[in-house]
């Protein structure tokens, strides 16, 4: 190989590093970006944005985040041991008030959207699960990282847990929730959730 081949090459190499390639995105990647546009759509869409549409509004961001999300195993998780020990019942009752919950604190954490981009940064996939990196970067400039677990479901990839600045959706309604059930009953627990007495993973608690 000539000395013009060997310079080439290095150089080719060097900018590599430098500026790496984009993300080849896997199946979860694609279907999270998806349901991101599809919210994004929502969001900027005028004919949405007045107070008198933002029932509508709410609804359709509502039918796009249940279709990616799976509450119910959200919902297992976040309750731990007591899960195994409630009847099919109160397991589906608890899944409809934790998705009430889940729902609306993400729908108005969303509805502040003010133009910010969304960076698809990693994703690490094998048969059983996957995990999406992405990155908001606001108009000034700053960054936060919101990464998405999922697991596949009939062809699907659906969302079990979002982590916000390495904080877990679901360690931190487990860890409230047993603070709860240490000193309460579980049917107290399930009316502080209908009450939403509760923070979301924005708040700075870690488990």
């Amino acid at each position: 190989m000539n000395n013009h081949k060997v310079r080439f090459l290095l150089t080719f190499l060097f900018f590599s590093f430098l500026f790496p390639f984009p993300l080849k995105a896997g199946l979860p990647t694609e279907q999270v970006r998806s349901t991101v546009d599809k919210v994004l759509t929502i969001l900027q869409n005028s004919n949405l944005k007045s107070e008198a549409k933002s029932k509508e509004r709410r609804q359709q961001l509502r039918q796009t985040i249940l279709a990616r999300f799976d509450f119910t195993e959200m919902a297992k998780r976040s309750l731990g041991q007591q899960w195994g020990r409630r009847s099919a019942k109160e397991q589906a009752e608890f899944v409809k008030v934790f998705t009430d919950l889940v729902e609306g604190a993400y729908t108005s954490k969303i509805e502040s959207y003010n133009g910010e981009k969304v960076l698809y940064t990693r994703e690490n996939q094998d048969s059983n699960s996957a995990e999406v990196d992405t990155k908001i970067a606001t108009k000034k400039g700053e960054e936060f990282a919101i990464n998405y677990k999922l697991h596949p479901i009939k062809g699907e990839w659906k969302v079990y847990d979002v982590v916000i600045e390495n904080i877990s959706l679901v360690n931190n309604y487990r860890s409230q929730f047993n603070r709860i059930l240490s000193n309460s009953s579980y049917e107290d627990l399930v009316q502080k959730i209908k009450e939403k007495q509760l923070v979301g993973a924005g708040a700075k608690e870690k488990s």
